[in-house]
């Protein structure tokens, strides 16, 4: 996944990495005057086996061809390592940045400190919280609309990791020194547009003022502004960044009203956020209501659609479980007496409630545990959840997979290549090899496959996510090799891993996790629930595939040796196979 580049040579790694490591010494990642937030870092290169590697004087563990990727501590600021082998010497710098913004020295805030960072809408009444950092024992303020706002010193919290923490297991928090951290809340009664809120400093006898960088603005509840989305698919999330976990994509044509802003983020009425850029303004609208009363169904051809018809286009969201899929509408009121569902392919009762005012949930009871995918999309007002039926089965003996389509997505390809290994060699390079093989397997049992790509081409990850919508294939499988955050164990960490997000992707992934593991006796690296852009495609099962570490030296051999290339592309097409008779 991990995007390494070449130190020495950049070009004739590139075109001819199997000669240069033969002659000489490499050094693919870090570049010199790498900077860095971690307290660690590998190094990931090769040289000659015929010699020791030297880093800052110490001989370091190779593999049996020569490649390394050993770790090194990081002292905040600059940290100069020297690698040598024989007569070649490569200096290489290394600036460990601090995690978080510095303690001001003097009369001053910490640079890009103080928050609200952007303009802000809160309704009347909702807390509008400040801060800033500044130095020890000062005296800090906030002068909002002529309303002074005390901000306070705070204990000490903790420190999260990055969400990449949970491929290293060091995703515990750590202890935050609170010293000079100020914060401070208010509240606003009424409407208002409140400016921009000035901050003040005192310290030892002198003050300064320095404004915020964004205005406030309290809403009236008479006038909130209603938006609609205006994309495909828009995006929800928990919070006002992409920083946030993402909830239901949004349909095109969904309303909601707005109930606060932060920067170009928009808080919609049922809780979640969403980019202003994937939204429109609708002047003079008022807040989206609706009731409803029948729910429809059809049957179509590898597929039920349930038919919801609403009076305007309300927020949804969908979650799957073990045999059932529900569907909550938002700002929906039930006056519901009559539902006809006869006997259906997938369905085996549906159930519905009100969950809470104006929230109304509908729960499909499957009639098997394994979901083929669904879609969602608005006609007019009318609510469609599109529901695939389980694929066909064809001559188990003679093709075992046909009728069933595929889709292989090799990753990353063309300016986006992905990981490195010690040599040089690109992840996309051998993702593409792989997915071929595998192809070539997945055919020879009946399988029609769909290749995202089958050269070295740059295909966009909403590309990609759209041939697997446009197919609808049975599956979906994204090929990839693996690397690690700075601060991994690359010497030590190897493995196969599956990742999946939608639930029902969950049994592919783990049942082709375990399969490999076994068939191969490959080390286990495990299965994560993922928020990838190709394990997000609810049309079909979709699965991440990371079959080995470009950085760890010994699985890299592996890596790019055709027969085990040849093996794994074979131990994941039976894998498919046992899958597809399991769940059938």
């Amino acid at each position: 996944m991990k995007n390494l580049l070449g130190l020495v040579i950049l070009g004739c790694i590139l075109t001819s990495s199997v000669a240069l490591a033969e002659s000489s010494l490499i050094v693919i990642f870090p570049q010199t005057n790498y900077q860095t937030s971690a307290q660690k870092i590998f190094f990931l290169g090769t040289a000659p086996p015929d010699s020791q590697v030297l880093i800052n004087s110490k001989p370091i563990i190779r593999s049996k061809a020569g490649h390394f990727s050993p770790s090194f501590p990081l002292q905040l600021g600059e940290n100069l390592f020297t690698v040598r082998h024989h007569n070649q010497e490569l200096q290489i710098k290394v600036t460990r940045l601090t995690a978080g913004p510095e303690l001001p020295q003097g009369l001053a805030f910490a640079k890009d400190s103080l928050t609200p960072a952007s303009d802000i809408a809160r309704l009347p009444g909702e807390l509008i919280c400040f801060s800033a950092i500044a130095p020890p024992n000062a005296n800090v303020s906030v002068n909002l609309a002529n309303q002074i706002i005390a901000l306070s010193p705070q204990p000490q919290q903790g420190q999260l990791p990055s969400n990449l923490a949970a491929l290293t297991g060091q995703n515990q928090p750590h202890a935050q020194s609170s010293v000079g951290n100020y914060k401070g809340c208010t509240t606003v009664a009424t409407a208002a547009d409140l400016g921009q809120p000035q901050f003040q400093l005192t310290l030892n006898g002198k003050t300064i003022t320095q404004p915020g960088s964004g205005k406030i603005q309290i809403l009236s509840r008479a006038q909130l502004p209603v938006s609609e989305v205006i994309v495909d698919s828009g995006v929800a999330r928990t919070g006002p960044s992409t920083d946030y976990s993402r909830l239901t994509p949004l349909p095109k044509g969904t309303r909601a009203t707005v109930t606060g802003r932060e920067g170009e983020w928009l808080r919609l009425d049922y809780g979640a956020w969403i980019n202003s850029q994937e939204t429109r303004i609708l002047p003079g609208a008022i807040p989206p209501q609706t009731i409803i009363r029948s729910v429809g169904y059809r049957q179509l051809p590898g597929a039920t659609e349930i038919v919801f018809p609403l009076q305007v286009p309300v927020p949804v969201s969908v979650q799957q479980s073990e045999q059932a899929i529900a569907l909550t509408l938002y700002n929906t009121t039930a006056q519901t007496d009559i539902i006809r569902l006869n006997d259906d392919p997938l369905i085996y009762r549906l159930d519905w409630q009100q969950v809470a005012p104006e929230q109304v949930k509908y729960t499909f009871n499957l009639k098997k545990a394994q979901q083929w995918g669904y879609k969602l999309r608005y006609d007019g007002t009318t609510l469609v959840l599109a529901l695939r039926h389980p694929p066909k089965i064809g001559n188990i003996r003679r093709k075992p997979l046909a009728n069933f389509k595929i889709v292989l997505d090799p990753g990353h390809g063309g300016k986006e290549s992905g990981a490195s290994g010690p040599t040089g060699y690109l992840e996309k390079d051998v993702n593409l090899v792989v997915s071929k093989l595998l192809r070539d397997e997945l055919v020879k049992e009946g399988a029609t496959v769909v290749m995202t790509r089958e050269d070295d081409k740059e295909v966009s990850l909403a590309e990609r996510q759209a041939i697997i919508s446009q197919e609808e294939p049975c599956i979906a499988l994204s090929i990839h090799h693996n690397s690690l955050p700075d601060d991994g164990d690359a010497e030590k960490t190897k493995g196969f891993a599956a990742f999946w997000y939608q639930p029902q992707a969950h049994n592919l992934a783990m049942f082709l996790h375990n399969y490999v593991i076994k068939k191969l006796g490959r080390p286990d690296y495990g299965v994560f629930w993922d928020n990838l852009a190709l394990t997000r495609p609810t049309a079909a099962p979709s699965v991440l595939l990371e079959l080995g570490f470009m950085s760890n030296p010994d699985e890299f051999e592996q890596v790019v040796n055709p027969e085990e290339q040849k093996k794994i592309a074979q131990a994941i097409a039976q894998g498919i196979t046992e899958w597809f008779m399991s769940v059938r």
